[in-house]
């Protein structure tokens, strides 16, 4: 494939940034089609041209091939309030009891990857792919969630990843990804915390249309062969650094910032089965080391501003998921998948308030997609996935006696194409 054609691919994708994703925290619990399929274990076992998404190392095994896909997505949010007695003097903030479902539940996310087997071990790739889960717009009835119509948040990611991989010695790779990130926002109905003096710029809190930033960092991995029916890999992305969401300066801590936390990998992958992988991933994201997502709301919101560098965040924990994931080679021809994942939430009880905007509770995915290939060069795969409803219930930090309950469900499909040249 010519490079002008790649470059016309990418930039397509990357008109139409995710909305949202099967989500831990919000980052997605599988990248492509196959990796999603198997509940995003794939760390020790590299499958398409998507692989830098999880470790860049395994594009070193994937051969000269493109792949695209689209999945679709819904997910199920809302939050309920008992409780409360409003009118109280003082910086209270008290919602109307109730139940509300966010009116988004419906997405379409592209993916893309190529990669280019160079001899000698060297391969060249280029892999897009997305995150998201932090968006919500609730109602403009009766006021609103904060009493300023309708509300809620939108987080768009997507990335791209040019990658280098090495296959060293035999079985043994190492590879690495420049990654270049965008990502946009958008917040509405908070017009409240600037009321209440809550705001180092009310100006740049709330409804102020989308805002775009453009960010860098890192991502390296080895993948290799440990005996003749074990497979293992690391990976490390660092934190990527972003340019700031100036237009919402007095909602996010460090006047706009929002950086993404860093994430590791680790897994392996044993063959041990005739015709069968079982995989097992670990992966860590720590959340907490970015002080606009990571930054409790009390008692920073008592002591600073929010957009202050101390100012108050989403309060998310970091987060360790374990995935497991199941390959069976029916035939040349079929391929099966399945797995599972679980990760405790990373949104403290006493963190509901704010995390109304973007409730990332989901804990388990269950997975299962499909390969079928219909020559030695064209293949399909599909892939579906449910995660079950999780909520979280916890008082109003700024309303005594009222309590949250933050809940969200998810299911998705996707489906993609795979060419080997």
């Amino acid at each position: 494939m010519r490079l002008s054609r790649i470059l016309a691919t990418t930039a397509l994708i990357a008109a139409a940034p995710s909305a949202a994703l099967a989500t831990n925290g919000y980052f997605s619990h599988g990248y492509g089609t196959k990796n999603a399929g198997m509940a995003g274990a794939g760390t020790a076992l590299a499958q398409d041209s998507i692989a830098a998404a999880t470790n860049p190392a395994g594009m070193a095994f994937v051969g000269s091939r493109v792949d695209g896909g689209l999945e679709v997505f819904s997910p199920r949010r809302r939050y309920g309030v008992e409780g409360g007695a409003p009118n109280i003097p003082g910086k209270t903030f008290y919602l109307a009891p109730g139940t509300v479902q966010s009116e988004n539940d419906a997405f379409l996310i592209p993916h893309f990857g190529y990669n280019r087997a160079l001899g000698n071990g060297h391969s060249l790739g280029l892999s897009v792919f997305a995150n998201g889960g932090m968006n919500t717009e609730y109602s403009g009835e009766n006021g609103g969630t904060f009493g300023a119509g309708k509300t809620g948040v939108n987080l768009e990611q997507f990335f791209i990843a040019p990658t280098w991989s090495w296959e060293f010695t035999d079985g043994q790779a190492l590879g690495i990804s420049p990654l270049i990130a965008y990502q946009r926002f958008e917040a509405k109905g908070l017009k409240a915390f600037g009321d209440l003096e809550l705001s180092s710029n009310p100006n740049a809190l709330t409804n102020n249309g989308t805002d775009e930033a453009w960010g860098y960092g890192l991502q390296i991995g080895w993948q290799g062969k440990l005996t003749d029916t074990l497979r293992a890999g690391l990976s490390w992305r660092t934190i990527l650094e972003m340019e700031e969401f100036n237009k919402y300066e007095g909602l996010f801590a460090e006047q706009g910032g929002f950086d993404i936390p860093q994430m590791f990998n680790a897994g392996i992958a044993w063959s041990g089965l005739e015709n069968h992988w079982l995989l097992l991933d670990v992966q860590h994201i720590r959340y907490s080391e970015i002080n606009s997502i990571g930054n409790p709301m009390m008692p920073n919101l008592k002591q600073a501003g929010l957009g202050d560098d101390q100012g108050a965040g989403f309060g998310w924990d970091d987060m360790t998921i374990v995935k497991l994931g199941w390959q069976w080679q029916q035939s040349n021809e079929q391929t099966w998948r399945a797995g599972v994942s679980y990760g405790e939430q990373p949104i403290p009880d006493e963190e509901v308030l704010f995390n109304i905007l973007a409730p990332g509770v989901q804990e388990w995915h269950f997975t299962g997609g499909f390969t079928h290939r219909f020559s030695e060069a064209l293949e399909v795969s599909g892939m579906a996935f449910y995660s079950p409803r999780k909520t979280v219930r916890g008082e109003n930090p700024m309303g005594p006696g009222q309590h949250i309950e933050l809940s969200m469900s998810q299911v998705g499909a996707s489906f993609s194409v795979g060419y080997q040249f």
